[in-house]
């Protein structure tokens, strides 16, 4: 597929390069469906109908006026955006042949949140409902997991999709990333796209930030007290944002769309999600954050970083917590 990466006329400042991933693309004849329309959803749909990457976008939503009343209003954007991307509403029968499925259908997390570890068994239902008819209909599918716990979310639409796991993507940890290295960047007064820098793991209280691969232009951030403080304030930023507005949505939305983008135009991207561990550190059968390799197919390649004895056991204590929660649903064993 062929791509422009330019903005209009080639003009640079019209790229988003803190996010990674450039507008103004031209459009690939694709299909892509987002379940559920709640906040998350509908700022990802959003998000799509300004920077259109795929033809056709459907809406699914358990209460199907709400998906017809965001269409509709999408619709209107796009037309003022001089876009002609489709956009309708439909039921899970209408996202048949889709090349990229987003799945953002939970139950809320309260207010002051919970843990995101007890949506576990709540959103397990949705999972079951909505995975295996999703699977069916679009059998070659990307899907990218956004419902909370990611990484628990991602293994079992594994499970229940029994589509190959590379097919399947979690967010994961990479806005985690994004505002640790954002965090980085100021502290260094170093342009953020220039830092490598992971957050690895569980999207959830046992990840940790891999100081020790902390990188700019070959030269390493060594662990400090500054960056012990930087993934502190890294950590609470996402639950500071939801107890004063109630919600998070633009970040993840942005973050989902850098998935989105590597994978329409084959970009081979490295960016931290959660997939399905293959045998690192002894750790397998979970899904958690490691840099991984985006492109059509989804997950291309899975990244093995040399860790530093610290974080190789914080990365394990990660897998027991996230399969600790697996083992303790009643779909654990399938």
């Amino acid at each position: 597929m062929q791509s422009d990466r330019r903005g209009p006329a080639g003009d640079a400042k019209h790229t988003l390069r803190a996010m990674d991933f450039v507008p103004y693309r031209n459009k690939c004849n694709m299909k892509m469906t987002i379940v559920g329309m709640g906040r998350v959803g509908s700022a990802i749909a959003f998000a799509t109908t300004m920077n259109p990457m795929v033809s056709e976008l459907l809406l699914v939503n358990r209460t199907l006026e709400k998906a017809q009343g965001e269409a509709l209003d999408l619709t209107h954007a796009s037309a003022l955006n001089n876009s002609n991307l489709k956009i309708s509403a439909g039921t899970l029968a209408d996202s048949a042949q889709s090349d990229l499925i987003i799945f953002t259908a939970s139950q809320p997390l309260g207010n002051p949140p919970r843990n995101r570890l007890a949506l576990a068994a709540e959103n397990l239902p949705l999972l079951q409902e909505y995975i295996p008819a999703l699977a069916a209909a679009s059998p070659q599918a990307v899907f990218v997991m956004v419902t909370n716990p990611v990484d628990v979310a991602t293994y079992l639409a594994i499970q229940l999709s029994g589509l190959p796991p590379h097919r399947i993507i979690g967010t994961g940890t990479l806005v985690d990333s994004v505002r640790y290295r954002a965090l980085l960047s100021q502290e260094l007064q170093i342009h953020a796209d220039d830092i490598r820098a992971y957050i690895l793991g569980e999207h959830g209280d046992s990840q940790f930030a891999a100081h020790s691969i902390v990188m700019t232009g070959g030269e390493r951030f060594y662990p400090s007290d500054t960056s012990g403080r930087l993934f502190q304030q890294t950590v609470s930023m996402g639950f500071e944002v939801y107890k004063l507005k109630g919600h998070t949505c633009y970040a993840i939305a942005l973050a989902t769309m850098m998935i989105i983008d590597s994978i329409v135009y084959d970009l081979r991207h490295t960016m931290p999600v959660s997939t399905l561990i293959d045998g690192y550190l002894g750790c397998e059968d979970v899904c958690l954050s490691l840099p991984a390799v985006i492109g059509r197919s989804g997950v291309t390649r899975i990244l093995h970083p040399t860790l530093a004895e610290d974080e190789r056991e914080a990365f394990r204590r990660s897998a027991r917590t996230v399969r600790d929660v697996i083992e303790g649903l009643p779909l654990a064993g399938t």
